[in-house]
């Protein structure tokens, strides 16, 4: 009678013990990934930009998906001056989350260091169409001001 069930049993332990595996591999990888994290957030605190930067772009090669990890290496990258490389992360994450909001509005502060008043103000304004969108009335309307200073000093 057992004869018949051990191919059963055999596949439902390999099945579980592999499940088990598959869970303490990214169990773990996840512990790394917030390790690093907050060594890059510490790290940027502590106005250590390069070395927040490369804590950052670990994560990034750990899970390249994350969007705040994106934004904030964005933001350590514009802290060092590295301007194009901060706009290229915004810009991926805008391309990956088009209704991320904080993308628009960090890439607009990079596009203001450069000077592109255009650009910036463009940004601005799919960041505040965004907000409206999102029902996020506040948000949409402290950008309707700077967006009317921004015009202001243009005329």
């Amino acid at each position: 009678m057992f004869d018949n069930f051990q191919p059963t049993y055999i596949v439902a332990i390999t099945a579980v013990i592999s499940s088990m595996v598959l869970l303490g591999y990214f169990s773990w990888k996840t512990l790394i990934i917030s390790n690093v994290f907050q060594q890059g957030i510490n790290l940027y605190q502590q106005e250590d930009y390069e070395g927040a930067e490369a804590a950052f772009r670990q994560v990034i090669s750990l899970n390249s998906t994350n969007d705040v990890v994106h934004l904030l290496l964005g933001d350590t990258l514009i802290q060092q001056g590295k301007l194009e490389e901060a706009i290229q992360q915004f810009q991926e994450v805008i391309h990956r989350a088009p209704k991320k909001v904080d993308a628009y509005l960090r890439l607009s502060n990079v596009f203001m260091r450069q000077e592109k008043k255009e650009e910036a103000i463009a940004t601005l304004q799919k960041a505040r169409d965004l907000c409206q969108a999102q029902r996020q009335s506040q948000k949409a309307e402290q950008i309707n001001r700077i967006l009317q200073k921004m015009n202001k000093n243009n005329s």
